[in-house]
């Protein structure tokens, strides 16, 4: 009975590396549970071309967007655990199921990391008419207007809205909530003075920063911008406590073997190291996300969901209408 025990335990193992070896043997699709052609679909093209031409396999980038990212995030949930389904997405993978109720998923039981492709880099931007030339000097200025000033808010729960949330409630400060269908719709807004507060995208805010239509008080980033170095992080601004930099993951379902799931670590570790794959990053107005393995990628997600989840109930955030 020994002996076959045995040789079913090496069967087992010899099956499990000879999957690894094969994999991947066909083409991998790549759920983004927002819309094609935003800040999120690029950044996972950016690095998923990279892995894709290594593997000489497709890796097919698919716009699943809907009901705040849950429909996508749910489709990447209930996927084969076979690795070749990923979900790439930011920070709604652990806020949402503090904002919303029967969800068709749990972050940290039904998702495994394998990869932190990118730091979502932000900045705070208000009107360039506004008489303020700081963070401090903006949060005196709105604590003396209290229901008088409005921030864009691109999506319930999205990395801007939970930055700005966090923020406001460090500094102490509130605004009246304006809601938007994404970031791009409410630039001209911010610019014409409709708004008078919005964390903006990197990607998105700097050519109206350089162009003097929009000024920037802080970067949420974990150092200055390389593409605005004179504006300061937020901990430099005066809310270190407020810094918390949101960061978009890659994900596979809870149950992929684990060599695909180090395979898969390895191949977007490596991706993120390439010079051509860091500047695509950084054009779109990213940081490259640091190399981090499953086990890390986890604590960082079980970090996360708690922090955002303090942000979500403090803010009283509930679905969108």
């Amino acid at each position: 009975m020994k002996t076959r025990a045995g040789i079913a335990v090496c069967l087992a193992l010899w099956a499990g590396l000879a999957f690894a070896q094969a994999y991947p043997s066909k083409p991998v699709r790549v759920i983004v549970p927002y819309p094609s052609g935003g800040i999120v679909d690029l950044l996972a093209r950016a690095v998923t071309e990279k892995i894709a031409a290594g593997w000489g396999q497709p890796i097919l980038v698919e716009g699943r967007p809907g009901a705040d990212s849950n429909l996508g995030t749910e489709a990447a949930a209930k996927s084969a655990p076979d690795g070749y389904t990923w979900l790439m997405t930011g920070p709604a993978i652990l806020s949402n199921p503090s904002i919303y109720t029967g969800l068709g998923w749990v972050p940290l039981k039904d998702f495994q990391g394998v990869g932190v492709a990118v730091w979502n880099l932000n900045v705070a931007v208000i009107p360039a008419s506004l008489p303020v030339g700081t963070l401090q000097e903006f949060v005196a200025y709105a604590k003396a207007r209290p229901g008088q000033l409005n921030f864009g808010n691109p999506g319930t729960g999205s990395s801007n809205h939970l930055s700005t949330e966090l923020f406001f409630q460090v500094a102490g400060i509130q605004l009246v909530n304006i809601g938007y269908k994404g970031q791009p719709p409410a630039i001209p807004d911010l610019i014409n003075g409709q708004l008078q507060f919005k964390v903006v995208a990197l990607g998105l805010a700097a050519p109206h920063i350089k162009s003097g239509r929009l000024k920037a008080l802080a970067a949420f980033s974990p150092q200055r911008l390389k593409q605005l170095p004179e504006v300061p992080t937020v901990a430099e601004a005066g809310y270190p406590e407020a810094g918390l930099v949101p960061w978009y993951g890659m994900y596979v379902p809870a149950a992929t073997p684990k060599d695909i799931v180090s395979r898969i670590n390895g191949e977007i570790n490596k991706a993120l190291q390439s010079p051509e794959v860091q500047e695509r990053i950084e054009k779109i107005g990213g940081l490259p996300g640091p190399v981090k393995t499953p086990d890390e990628i986890q604590a960082m997600m079980k970090s996360d969901f708690e922090r955002w989840g303090k942000v979500v109930r403090a803010a009283n955030i509930k679905p969108a209408q």
